[in-house]
């Protein structure tokens, strides 16, 4: 190898070298700008529920009835508190073929809130609660959606009247709301229990007019009646009636007082024609 290589590969070994060295050096990252933390909204109980998976039914009975978006507005207040019971698809699958379309709107948003406590409760204060508990679809008097809870240890069983369901699982939990899935529809006595007919309200009486007052009756004479006649028994105020008796006159005297005229007048007329 002549000098002049020798040179010439001193020279490309030494650029080779300080290559590999700077190429080796960590680049310097990109400073990104600063991005503010996403603010969470109040939580979506119809969301909560879709990302669980297997409450489809109830999930779209939350949105056509509206009940979803009203909660989540209403939980925008950090002062509300719910807890939501959830029956899955099996529950509503177990209910009687018909059930759900035999309600109107407003008695599926009815059935909706029957699921709904406007309170937060653990499964630990369900052990102290007063019942009937009051619900979203009324309140807790008779008559009105009330629901019973009563529980044992990590147990909690649920009573509506018609249907008896067990809590089965804890779906979600925070400071405002708590999601609890149940084994049944909760199907309240007010919706599918017929009443009975409420009484109609009395009529109020007609107005009587006055009655005219009776004229007095004009006081009758007792005549005497044949004796075969049978008296009608009648009460008459006593009257002082007073009877004349009729002069009888006989006939013949007055037929002899008659001819006694007639021949005196024969006589006075005799007498003044002889006289001429």
């Amino acid at each position: 190898m002549t000098k002049l290589a020798q040179i010439s590969l001193s020279i490309l070994l030494v650029f080779l070298y300080h290559c590999t060295t700077t190429s080796g050096q960590p680049a310097q990252a990109p400073t990104l700008p600063a991005v503010a933390p996403k603010r969470t909204g109040p939580p979506d109980v119809t969301k909560i529920l879709q990302n669980m998976g297997g409450f489809s039914i109830l999930v779209r009975l939350l949105k056509s009835t509206g009940v979803g978006d009203q909660l989540k507005g209403q939980l925008n207040n950090s002062n509300t508190r719910f807890t939501v019971f959830a029956p899955n698809d099996n529950a509503f699958s177990n209910l009687k073929a018909g059930t759900l379309n035999s309600l109107n709107n407003e008695d599926k948003v009815r059935l909706i809130q029957f699921h709904i406590l406007p309170t937060y409760y653990t499964l630990a204060n369900f052990q102290t609660v007063s019942n009937p508990l009051r619900t979203q679809a009324g309140d807790n008097k008779p008559g009105d959606y009330p629901l019973n809870v009563t529980s044992t240890g990590s147990q909690a069983n649920i009573s509506t009247g018609l249907v008896n369901a067990t809590v089965s699982g804890n779906l979600f939990s925070n400071f405002q709301l708590a999601i609890y899935q149940v084994d049944k529809v909760l199907l309240p006595l007010d919706l599918f229990v017929s009443k009975a007919p409420s009484p109609a309200p009395a009529l109020a009486p007609a107005p009587t007019k006055a009655k005219p007052k009776p004229k007095p009756k004009p006081k009758q004479t007792t005549i005497a009646s044949s004796p075969k006649s049978t008296p009608t028994p009648t009460t008459t105020t006593p009257t002082t009636t007073t009877t004349t008796t009729p002069t009888v006159v006989d006939s013949g005297a007055v037929s002899l007082a008659k001819h006694r005229i007639l021949v005196l007048m024969g006589i006075a007329v005799f007498i003044a024609a002889f006289s001429l």
